[in-house]
């Protein structure tokens, strides 16, 4: 990959006018391009680009576009690879559908989705905001009023919607309005966002049978508001647990655990109402 040098400038160049890279980002990055429209080795101004970058690379700490430009130099192009993202942009034939939901950090709400039979796409992206075309850094610092979300474009005769709300109680905490399990914060609440009102009858039909199935001990106050433009994630963000195999697994692990003794405390919780009931 480093010997494509044309790709690469272009690339460059491209971080250098995206409003999501951080001044000092933008500035290693510039240093290493001047050098080289200056005369410098490309491969040698590469390198110390790579270098330079690598200490927040490895903490995972580079904004996701960046991120991609470092995985491409170090020659991991599956990492970095584009995610097609026409299905998204695509008008929806009679019996295609979407649903769109917001469960904490959108890394960990793809995979079961997407491994479902009926799946078209599963995308991630921002929603429910106050501006347009959002980045990830103005996401997460809450300054956009949007939520970290996954846009799920189904086959209506394989998976019904229904089906996938149901899916959706069990990635969640339907009891925490502040965030999800370790992601605190407003961009993580859960929220089930509805596009009509058949979505919606399902949405809170479903959602009071959750408050009264006696699974938690408190109230279910995810939210069911009317979906508004989806803003798709950067590339970085897509697919993430094919991308970032080991990272997904332990963040998957620690969600999966949290659940579970969810789940046991409110098990509990319901056997011991049965018990009092009767007694």
């Amino acid at each position: 990959m480093k010997d494509n040098h044309e790709e690469l400038l272009n690339d460059i160049y491209n971080l250098l006018l995206n409003s999501a890279t951080r001044e000092w980002e933008r500035s290693l990055i510039l240093t290493a391009k001047n050098s080289i429209e200056g005369g410098a080795n490309f491969e040698d101004q590469l390198t110390k680009l790579e270098f330079d970058l690598r200490p927040l690379a490895v903490r995972n700490n580079l904004t996701p576009d960046v991120t991609d430009f470092y995985m491409k130099i170090t020659d991991d192009p599956a990492a970095s690879a584009p995610f097609d993202l026409s299905k998204h942009y695509a008008d929806d034939p009679p019996d295609q559908d979407r649903a769109i939901f917001a469960g904490g950090c959108f890394w960990c709400m793809v995979e079961p989705f997407e491994t479902r039979p009926g799946i078209i796409a599963v995308l991630s992206g921002y929603t429910g905001g106050s501006i347009d075309h959002p980045t990830y850094e103005q996401v997460i610092g809450g300054y956009t009023g949007h939520v970290e979300a996954v846009e799920i474009i189904f086959d209506t005769r394989l998976v019904h919607y229904k089906e996938l709300v149901e899916l959706y109680w069990q990635l969640i905490d339907p009891t925490d309005e502040f965030g999800q399990m370790a992601d605190r914060g407003s961009n993580y609440r859960p929220v089930i966002f509805v596009r009509n009102s058949q979505q919606r009858q399902i949405a809170e039909s479903s959602k009071q049978q959750l408050a009264e199935s006696g699974k938690y001990k408190r109230p279910i106050v995810t939210a069911i508001e009317q979906a508004v433009t989806f803003w798709t994630a950067e590339n970085f963000h897509q697919q993430f647990y094919k991308k970032n195999r080991k990272r997904y697994k332990g963040i998957k692990h620690a969600r999966q655990q949290y659940l579970a003794v969810q789940h046991l405390q409110g098990k509990i919780h319901r056997e011991f109402s049965r018990f009092t009931k009767k007694s």
